[in-house]
């Protein structure tokens, strides 16, 4: 029968998944959208304006952050002459928040806001759930003329939003972020072809290679300038095509990104670098419209260049320039330089007026109540919210329309007021893009509580054996939730835990010496944890995070690439250290099995160093400058495909763990008075530590040598902790600093994927899940082995204090004898259920912090879910904490940590 505290534990973290998913689903509910498509008004035959296009070509170039074809930087040379020239007219694209391509695409074609759950929706690519097949769109308005193809080459997304939609496609993943190069000529060279055909309307062409280089190693990467070369060929080449191909004189070509990329490459947030993107249209009909504009122009901190737009322009926009009715859910506004195509005022004013007329419909479904009561000019007097002023804007749109046709107004005067409405619909209706189911919210917050009212029963009594950790723990607790209610500290989390944990390394050095004498205090303990409290102060300084100091250098940015020879040193050292580890527990394998066992971490180590030199050659060739003795390593590794390199090394490590399994099985009984799992444990931690390098971007290897001496470090002194709340949260505060040190964040830009593909040679988007997982959270995934280590060898010191003072009685007491002479009883039976009950212990310390955690960014989102960084802040934290709930702390903590420790104590 399971005890009450572990049957609390266990229904603490069952409610706490339950929780995660109840409120997620109030809070991130799929937006509500009109079905069916738009048509003309029945008093109208199409389109009553010329139509300046019958084609487009969209095409997106993945990441094309504003300053990459703008700059003076740029290697987009042949576009800039385009815009001096009056061909091509620039704009600086909006892309809001969440930056990422799912959400950027339906905003280009439906000109609606999505929801924050595409976030999600985006990295589950096999999803289906989220497509655009039965909204109004761009593409399906002229799907549905008659006689039109659409094709589209390029980000496989586009296929899964728009399924059945083009007449001839060939995607790709865009998650495969390890190449950069064939992904992008398997769209180009279909180009060709489509332009010398006649029969299709729309072109869609979607380039992934730029976005990959984004993440693989930053937008100053050596290979930025070369990719921005060759996308600027293509828009040089489908330009001439459009001058010297009749039937392409009236296509229009659209060269724009979905998002931009931060410093450090990704995106997803809402910095500037993120929502800034490249949006030109160009054609050999603008040189009669427009004289141009300076080219290149210098880049500012904001990525602002030319005028702003919004994404969501795009579809009316759009529909103005080929002539088919505004998407229904459309919220964008007709961009208002483009309406110099149209020369007549009249037709300008009547295009705006179509465009209000849309939007009225959506805001008049939105806000009824308002629309039907403020639809006189005496009772706009009394508006107040928001909505009643924007029924009275429309209203005064109206009035003004019709006083161009009785000719007492001037339609450049209704045309401003037409805009002044536009851009107050566009802002108030993005701004209730989400509607909260309070009531799921309300019953994931409850479940929280209680979850969290369990995970304090099953604290077992005596935990906190003294006032210090006690009050210690709670305070952390209660300070971080507090903190969870403030967007700067959310953006700067970390800096919370560095402070708090060196804090506590220092609690940890000094708490004893008012029990002793300055002069007779041992000085080991002050040094062993002088020693880690500097290392600490090195790994934190690895990479600069958050929001405010990102763009700071740091060890990983400024040092390594400066000085390589320092950053292969340290890897060298990270992996002899493994190996030589490793090497020793083999030994023990060959005694009881073949000899050749013994040799077998050599080969698997270098392996996995082989593999990691030449996945750096492909990712970051400027990381192997200067150091010449890998030249010979790189010739050799060059000839091997990065994917079977890392199968290699997947291999070599399970074929370790099955021998560990195997000779060090430790449920065996044991012959001698070891403890049992003991060698185990250390091996199992190596061989974790040689897997989570594989995992981890070059720069951040050392970090794990660093971590290796510190856990060495607080393993030497058998009573350093004088409790094992104080290892716990000595754990707790290692595994959060380490998931900042090495680079994370609380942005969904920060998520790395570049080791999201190793071994694996298609998308498979439970692998790569999980592969993304561990490279993004390997850090304190390695401190939970260690935590298991340093509560293995406290329980395993405290017994032998034990022994030694029970050993006057032992030594009289009979010994219990195995079936092959081992002892099972005793010392060993006794160290089996200490172990049991310090695995469940940490266990439960880690879970009442979660669940706290996991509640405090509940009650944050829920009472700030109109805060202006809701979506940017809030949002992106309550997918962390949902993640580190879920893959950290319930299958890591739970089944490896817990799991492990328990298995081990069992005999």
């Amino acid at each position: 029968m399971i005890a009450l505290p572990k049957t609390n534990c266990i229904l603490s973290n069952i409610l706490l998944a339950c929780s995660i998913v109840l409120f997620a689903a109030g809070f991130f509910p799929h937006k509500a959208f009109l079905p069916g498509l738009a048509t003309w008004p029945t008093d109208r035959n199409g389109s009553v304006h010329r139509a300046p296009f019958d084609k487009v070509i969209f095409m997106v170039v993945d990441a094309l952050r504003s300053d990459f074809v703008y700059s003076s930087d740029s290697q987009f040379l042949f576009t800039q002459s385009l815009i001096r020239s009056g061909a091509a007219v620039p704009f600086d694209g909006h892309a809001s928040p969440p930056t990422i391509t799912m959400p950027r695409i339906k905003a280009i074609t439906t000109g609606s806001v999505p929801s924050f759950l595409d976030v999600v929706l985006n990295f589950a690519e096999s999803d289906t759930t989220s497509t655009l097949g039965h909204q109004d769109s761009w593409l399906a308005q002229i799907k549905a003329k008659p006689g039109t193809k659409l094709v589209m080459y390029g980000d496989d997304t586009w296929l899964k939003l728009f399924p059945g939609f083009f007449d001839r496609a060939d995607g790709t993943t865009s998650f495969f972020v390890s190449d950069f190069t064939e992904v992008d000529q398997n769209v180009t060279r279909h180009v060709p072809v489509e332009l010398a055909r006649t029969d299709w309307s729309v072109m869609v062409l979607h380039y992934l290679g730029l976005d990959h280089i984004g993440h693989k190693s930053g937008p100053r990467s050596i290979n930025m300038a070369p990719k921005q070369r060759e996308m600027d060929r293509i828009v040089e080449g489908i330009y001439h095509a459009m001058e010297m191909s009749a039937h392409l004189k009236s296509s229009l070509l659209i060269l724009c990104g979905d998002h931009g990329m931060n410093e450090a490459g990704n995106h997803g947030g809402s910095s500037s670098g993120e929502v800034n993107t490249a949006l030109t249209f160009i054609s050999p009909k603008f040189q009669a419209v427009y004289e141009g504009s300076d080219s290149p122009r210098a880049s500012t901190s904001e990525y602002s260049f030319y005028d702003k737009v919004e994404q969501s322009d795009i579809a009316p926009t759009l529909a103005s320039l080929l002539g088919f009715p505004i998407p229904l859910n459309n919220l964008g506004i007709v961009i208002p330089t483009l309406l110099e195509l149209w020369p007549q005022e009249s037709d300008k004013l009547d295009l705006l007026v179509a465009n209000a007329q849309q939007i009225a419909e959506i805001a008049h479904a939105t806000y009824p109540e308002a629309f039907k009561k403020f639809s006189s000019s005496q009772a706009c007097a009394s508006a107040n919210s928001d909505a009643e002023i924007l029924s009275c804007a429309w209203l005064e749109t109206r009035h003004a329309v019709q006083a161009v046709k009785r000719s007492e107004l001037s339609t450049p005067q209704a045309m401003s007021l037409t805009l002044r409405f536009l851009k107050s619909a566009q802002d108030l209706l993005s701004g209730t893009a989400s509607n909260y189911d309070l009531f799921k919210m309300a019953a994931g917050i409850g479940s929280g509580a209680v979850s969290l009212i369990l995970a304090i029963m099953s604290i077992p009594d005596g935990t906190f054996d003294t006032l210090v950790s006690g009050s210690a723990f709670a305070l952390i607790v209660l300070c971080h939730s507090v903190t969870m209610f403030a967007s700067s500290y959310v953006e700067e989390e970390h800096q919370f835990w560095y402070w708090v944990l060196g804090g506590w390394l220092m609690y940890i050095s000094f708490k004893d010496q008012r029990l002793i004498s300055f002069y007779s205090l041992p000085p080991i303990r002050g040094l062993l944890m002088s020693t880690v409290t500097f290392l600490f102060g090195i790994v934190r300084h690895f990479n600069s995070t958050g929001q405010k100091y990102a763009a700071l250098p740091s060890i990983s940015s400024a040092v390594f690439p400066a000085e390589t020879w320092l950053l292969w040193t340290s890897t060298i050292a990270t992996y002899a250290l493994i190996s030589r580890c490793l090497t020793r527990r083999a030994s023990t394998w060959a005694e009881a099995g073949s000899r050749q066992l013994s040799l077998l971490p050599v080969p698997v180590c270098i392996a996995a160093f082989m593999f990691k030199v030449a996945f750096t050659h492909a990712d970051s060739p400027e990381l192997l400058k200067n150091f010449q003795l890998l030249s010979p390593l790189i010739a050799m590794t060059s000839r091997y495909s990065l994917v079977g390199q890392a199968r290699i090394v997947f291999l070599g490590i399970a074929h370790m763990l099955a021998c560990a399994l195997y000779y060090e099985a430790p449920w065996k009984k044991q012959k001698t008075r070891e403890y049992p799992g003991d060698s185990f444990i250390h091996t199992f931690h190596n061989l974790l530590g040689l897997f989570l390098l594989t995992q981890t971007r070059v720069n951040n290897i050392p970090v794990f040598l660093l971590f290796s001496i510190q856990l060495s470090l607080l393993s030497t002194e058998p009573h350093l902790f004088n409790s094992l709340a104080e290892i716990s949260l000595t754990s707790l505060l290692f595994q959060q600093s380490s998931f900042f040190a090495l680079g994370g964040t609380n942005a969904i830009s920060s998520v790395d994927l570049s080791n999201a593909y190793n071994g694996v040679s298609g998308y498979n988007v439970l692998l790569v899940g999980v592969l993304t997982f561990i490279s993004n959270w390997a850090g304190p995934i390695w401190w939970v082995s260690g935590t298991a280590l340093l509560i293995r060898e406290k329980e395993q010191a405290d017994g032998n204090s034990r022994d030694v003072n029970n050993s006057s009685t032992s030594a009289l007491a009979p010994v219990e004898q195995g079936p092959k002479g081992g002892e099972v009883g005793g010392m060993q039976g006794s160290h089996g259920q200490n172990l049991q009950s310090a695995s469940f212990t940490h266990f439960a310390l880690l879970t009442l912090f979660t669940c706290a955690s996991t509640l405090s960014v509940m009650l944050a989102c829920t009472l700030l879910r109109e805060h202006l960084f809701i979506w940017t802040v809030f949002s992106p934290k309550y997918l962390y904490i949902a993640a580190w709930a879920f893959g950290h702390h319930s299958i890591i903590n739970g089944l490896f940590g817990w799991g492990l420790l328990s298995r081990l104590s069992e005999r």
